[in-house]
Parts: C-alpha cells; sequence; structure tokens
C-alpha cells in the first residue's frame, strides 16, 4: 500500500491534466500560429503589397536582432530562422521580444529591484579589502556589486551537501525550528513522498503561527501538480503563488521561467543548490539511474541576499504593489546578535547572487567567464546541459591551452535526449584543446557548481546552457576560502571515479552526416 502524506497527497497519474492541459495548450498555440503564417502565405501570393511589407518586416526584424546587446550566436539563429520562414519566425521573435508584456514585466521588476537591492548593505570597504587580497576574487566581487547589486558578506557558515537526500534533511531539521517565516521557492515541486515530508513540517509550522509561503514555476510543475495545489496549501494556512501561469498567446512571458531553488527560515537560515522538491531529485524514483544533485546550508548575514531574491519573484506575481519588506530584512543582523551567532570561518567569503533574462547583463555567463579567465591550476565543472556560448568554449579552451586542468562532468544517462545530443555535439571541439570530459556512468547528475584552484567554488541553479544563461531566473553562491570547497573538490573526483572519460573519443574526427547533423543542433540550440 502506498504511503500517503495527509489528505491532499497525490497520486502521479492524478496531475495527468496537468500534462494534458499543457499538452493542450502548445498544441492549441501552434495551431493558431500555423493558421496564421498559412493566411499571410496566400495573401503574399495573391497581393504583392502584402509580399512587399513581408520582406521589409523581415529585413527590419534581421537588422534589430543584428543591432541587439546579446549573444553572437543567438543573433545568428534568430536570422537564419527568420529568414528561412519569414512568418513563423517573424511571429516567434515578436512573441519572444516585442511583447508589452514582456517590457511591463521589466518595469515592474526594475521598480522592485529598486526598492529591494536598497535593502541590502553596503559592502564596498569588504569588497576592496578583498581585491589587495586576492584581485582576481576581489573583482568578481566588485563587478558582482556594481553591475548587479549584490554585496559580498563574511559572517556566514556554509555546509555542504554532496547529496540532495542529506540537503533535505537538513532542511527539514531547520525548518522544525522556524519561529518567525519561511519561504520557499522551487521551479517544480511535485506533490508526492518527499514533498509530503515536508509538507507536514510546514503545516505544523503554520498553525504554530509561522508565515509560510511556497512560490513555484507553473511550467517546471505542470507534470507534478494538480491544478488544486494552491487551495490546499492555503487550507493548511500556507501562503501559494505561481510564477508565470501558462496562458498561451495571452500571457507573452512564456519563455522565462523562474529556475531558482530557495529555502529562507527566519532570515537567517538558507538553502540553496541544484536539486528541486520532486522525488527524483532524492533518489526516491529512477527515471535516469541514479541521480546526482548536491546543495548548501547557509545561516549568518549572507541569508538577507536570499530573502531579497524570494521578495523580489513573490512581489513581481503580484498586481497589487510591493508588501512593506521591513520585517523581513531590516531585522537580520539584529536577530543574528539576539541568537549570538558567530561564524566559524572568520577570513571566508561569500556572495550570494542572482540572474534575470530582463536585463542586457548576463550574470550568471560573466561569473562562470570570469573564474575560467582567473583560474591558475585547475577549474572542475559538474552540468547536466553543456551548451556553452561561442564566449565561454573560447574561455573554457584557453584555459586549457594555458595549462589549467579543466574538467567537465555531464550525465551518463540524459532525461532529455535531444539536448543531450547538443551537449555531445561541443565535446570534439573542447576535447581538440586539452578539455577532459566526463560522462557520469551511474545516471543523470544533475548538480550545477564550479570549483577552482581549491579556494573558489560557485553552487547554484545555472546550466552551462542558453536557457540558464540568457532566459532563465536563476540564482547562485560564490564561495571563497571556505573549508566546504574542499568537500566540493573531493565530491567531485569520487564522481570521475564512477565516470567514464570521453574526451579521446570525441577528439578525433566525425563522419560528415554527424557533423551536419550536430551542426544543426547547434545552430537552433539558442532558439530551445
Amino acid at each position: 500500500m502506498e504511503k500517503r502524506y495527509g489528505e491532499g497527497y497525490r497520486h502521479r497519474e492524478d496531475v495527468k491534466n496537468s500534462v494534458g492541459r499543457l499538452l493542450f495548450v502548445g498544441i492549441s498555440a501552434l495551431i493558431q500560429l500555423l493558421w496564421f503564417a498559412f493566411i499571410i502565405l496566400r495573401l503574399s501570393e495573391s497581393y504583392l503589397w502584402v509580399s512587399a511589407v513581408l520582406r521589409i518586416l523581415t529585413i527590419a526584424a534581421v537588422l534589430r536582432i543584428f543591432g541587439r546587446h546579446t549573444n553572437a550566436t543567438i543573433k545568428l539563429s534568430w536570422i537564419v530562422f527568420i529568414m528561412a520562414t519569414p512568418i513563423l519566425g517573424l511571429v516567434f521573435y515578436l512573441l519572444s521580444y516585442r511583447s508589452n508584456f514582456v517590457n511591463t514585466m521589466s518595469k515592474r521588476f526594475r521598480k522592485l529591484d529598486s526598492l529591494l537591492l536598497s535593502k541590502l548593505p553596503d559592502t564596498s570597504a569588504l569588497v576592496e579589502r578583498l581585491r589587495c587580497e586576492n584581485p582576481g576574487v576581489g573583482n568578481q566581487a566588485y563587478f558582482l556589486q556594481r553591475s548587479a547589486g549584490f554585496p559580498l558578506y563574511q559572517d556566514t557558515d556554509v555546509a555542504y551537501y554532496s547529496d540532495a537526500r542529506q540537503g533535505l534533511e537538513a532542511q527539514k531539521e531547520a525548518l522544525r525550528h522556524a519561529e518567525r517565516f519561511i519561504f520557499m521557492e522551487y521551479h517544480a515541486i511535485e506533490d508526492r513522498e518527499a514533498f509530503g515530508e515536508l509538507r507536514e513540517i510546514l503545516t505544523e509550522r503554520a498553525r504554530a503561527g509561522v508565515e509560510v509561503r511556497i512560490f513555484y514555476d507553473e511550467v517546471g510543475s505542470v507534470g507534478f501538480l494538480t491544478r488544486g495545489f494552491i487551495r490546499e496549501m492555503e487550507s493548511y494556512g500556507i501562503r501559494c503563488r505561481v510564477f508565470n501561469p501558462i496562458m498561451p498567446l495571452v500571457n507573452l512571458f512564456m519563455n522565462n521561467r523562474d529556475h531558482r531553488k530557495i529555502t529562507v527560515i527566519d532570515g537567517r537560515i538558507s538553502f540553496t543548490g541544484g536539486y528541486n522538491l520532486a522525488d527524483e531529485y532524492f533518489n526516491l524514483t529512477h527515471p535516469y539511474g541514479i541521480w546526482k544533485d548536491s546543495g548548501i546550508r547557509m545561516e549568518g548575514a549572507a541569508v538577507r541576499t536570499m530573502t531579497m531574491l524570494f521578495l523580489e519573484m513573490w512581489n513581481a506575481m503580484d498586481r497589487s504593489g510591493m508588501e512593506d519588506v521591513s520585517k523581513y530584512l531590516d531585522d537580520t543582523e539584529g536577530d543574528a546578535e539576539r541568537r549570538g551567532f558567530t561564524a566559524k570561518e572568520r577570513d571566508a567569503y561569500i556572495l550570494p547572487y542572482a540572474d534575470t533574462p530582463l536585463d542586457e547583463l548576463h550574470t550568471g555567463e560573466d561569473v562562470y567567464l570570469n573564474v575560467l579567465k582567473n583560474a591558475k591550476y585547475y577549474v572542475y565543472i559538474i552540468t547536466p546541459y553543456l551548451i556553452p556560448t561561442d564566449d565561454m568554449v573560447r574561455e573554457l579552451t584557453l584555459a586549457a591551452r594555458r595549462g589549467v586542468d579543466v574538467r567537465i562532468l555531464t550525465p551518463g544517462i540524459p532525461d532529455k535526449p535531444l539536448i543531450y545530443g547538443m551537449t555531445r555535439s561541443y565535446y570534439g571541439a573542447l576535447a581538440r584543446e586539452g578539455v577532459r570530459l566526463f560522462e557520469y556512468t551511474p545516471g543523470f547528475c544533475h548538480a550545477k557548481q564550479v570549483v577552482a584552484d581549491g579556494e573558489l567554488a560557485v553552487i547554484g541553479t545555472i546550466n552551462f546552457d542558453y536557457r540558464s544563461l540568457y532566459h532563465h531566473f536563476e540564482n547562485a553562491v560564490l564561495l571563497y576560502r571556505y573549508a566546504c570547497i574542499a568537500e566540493m573538490r573531493e565530491d567531485f573526483l569520487h564522481c570521475l571515479e564512477e565516470s567514464g572519460e570521453v574526451t579521446a573519443r570525441y577528439r578525433d574526427g566525425r563522419s560528415a552526416v554527424l557533423r551536419i547533423g550536430q551542426c544543426v543542433l547547434r545552430l537552433f540550440a539558442p532558439l530551445l
């Protein structure tokens, strides 16, 4: 008999209506677009002026794309798509980049960030001190504070979890002791065993007077949750909100998803990493072999940034205006003092940050590029998807050429065969320049982390692909001099022992047919 967690527990078959709804939405939108394209095509065949207008719009769109401040490969993909299929290409481009809804959301986020970022401390003096100690890392912190608005911290303890289940258990223990508020933001939540364990704790804390909020992405959770999930959570006293509901041709912001994974407890403890709140992430189910994921626990001053990131997304989905966030952000330091908290690692630095697709910064990619550029001895990377930009390929290969030991671990069992094919299409160019490539033989590695030179690490939600780097809302944490960085390195090396190196296999030439197929995949990779 299957174990149940509360009256609202759902069997997987109960969420088929959500998957069916997504398929219905997608098919309906595609039919509408194809019908529109058919009408325009017939008109252009019958009326010369329609064909002329279409050509003018195509040229204007190509020039607009060429002039955008974005990645050159993304520009090329859109230009080829529009030139090959002008009608469909123009429609998809307009839906992706010229939507009034997207512009409205951009303004809303700018307004929110101007208010929320001002609540974060000014740590310029700390950044300058780090620049004197280590110019490479200090300049990275300077960039994140000056360009993106995220401060550098000390006075924060960090614990690393090499297994998502360890992170979940630590999370449950911390949640049991929540006194004021609990904020949880996840790309995907599955209403089954793992979340059932959390829900019991959340319900108990809500009954004890703790403010509990859950925020999730609808596309990420569409195969896991029923439409009644929000009502159910609210019946337990848990406030719940969904990011960017699926409404094709009405909500034109659908291409940008919330990929963040954040838990904040009382503004003093926070969890983040690669794992969502679904059973497969904790190896309770095995759709892709053994699932490898990781995460961290933070306690101390740096949690203030994580609290701000949750409040940003929560309030962005509220049209009524921004709430008063002072009670969640202003008391953090005083709360730590009252509890007598003293960080164990006094000489370590930490900088939580986020990335948004609504500005012209590419913070997630820039952090990775800076790590590669400043590496002296080694860079170890775990990513489930390796679809790097031209800039990323160049920095990876330049690091390898100057003698840095660059190793990348990707899955041995894919969750998305098409994306897996795209990932492998980049192996040859990297292997020929000295980058070592490994595939995680036991299954699917979903962790997103980088370790460099034994002193610097990045861990969070940001994959090495266009969707994470350019289209999603993401978050990560930069760590310097923490003891757990050695644990992350050892975890990576342990994973390599279970993996197969494929460098030699892809270093040699490929067949002409394979090269052509991979070129096509890579051409359209930025659009997926």
